[in-house]
């Protein structure tokens, strides 16, 4: 999953293309090397980041998405309007990082719409998660509110085999809890859907890279996606495509013979 955020303050600085048409040339180049799908956003979820208006939004997404008609199009977003503008314009996933906490009409629209669904976990919301994230058993927790999520998501009328699950590595969790998550992904597994991780280019990955400043390098992050892979994941959401997609198959073709 290629990472497009048509907003001014992401954390990653890269990925950035508030500009539609640059947005939406990135988006199929990504698409070009290999990405299964693009994810597109127009709100920030970076740590300490504010809200933005819905209309604001709207100006943001709308014109990459009527540019990318006919290609394959997740929507990141947590406003059913803008869900419903996108699935118009041909989305086929919501990745929605409150899981359907934000705006009690988005998971109709989803079930409306027969779309696809990504439920991401977050303790708090990005303007305070990362001021002070606390857990008993980080997995345990996360586990334990992903199964209620998806739940909740039948029972608004979407199938189960369209909801993935995303454990929300930095949202509301420090380096340690990332790891974790990590490390015990097969725990997670044994909620039967397939799993979502953005590793790309986390703080956390800093963390163990000496020198590699307030985000991880794509090296770090191409690391970090490949232990994910090996531990089961099914997506991953990364904005140095190329990179990610030979390691990838290359990690694959280990496992499976090439």
């Amino acid at each position: 999953m290629g990472v497009v955020n048509v907003t001014p303050d992401s954390f990653s600085g890269g990925g950035v293309q508030p500009r539609p048409e640059e947005a939406a040339a990135e988006a199929l180049g990504m698409l070009d090397e290999g990405a299964a799908i693009v994810d597109v956003g127009g709100e920030s979820t970076r740590p300490g980041a504010g809200p933005v208006p819905l209309d604001e939004e709207l100006r943001r997404v709308l014109p990459v998405l009527e540019a990318l008609q006919g290609h394959a199009v997740s929507i990141d977003t947590s406003k059913a309007e803008i869900a419903r503008r996108a699935l118009e314009l041909g989305a086929e996933l919501v990745n929605d990082v409150t899981a359907f906490r934000g705006d009690p009409e988005l998971a109709g629209v989803v079930a409306d719409g027969a779309a696809y669904c990504c439920l991401v976990h977050m303790q708090g919301d990005p303007p305070t998660m990362q001021d002070d994230p606390r857990y008993g058993d980080v997995v345990s927790e996360v586990k334990a509110f992903l199964e209620e999520r998806l739940a909740f998501a039948v029972s608004a009328g979407i199938p189960e085999e369209r909801v993935c699950l995303d454990p929300g590595i930095g949202f509301g969790k420090t380096a340690v809890h990332n790891f974790e998550l990590m490390r015990r992904l097969p725990e997670l597994l044994a909620l039967g859907r397939p799993l979502l991780l953005g590793l790309s280019r986390k703080r956390l990955l800093a963390h163990v890279v000496a020198g590699s400043g307030r985000v991880g390098t794509t090296a770090a992050s191409v690391g970090a996606a490949v232990a994910a892979f090996e531990r089961g994941a099914t997506i991953l959401r990364v904005h140095d495509v190329r990179a990610h997609v030979e390691a990838l198959r290359v990690a694959q073709a280990v496992y499976e013979g090439a």
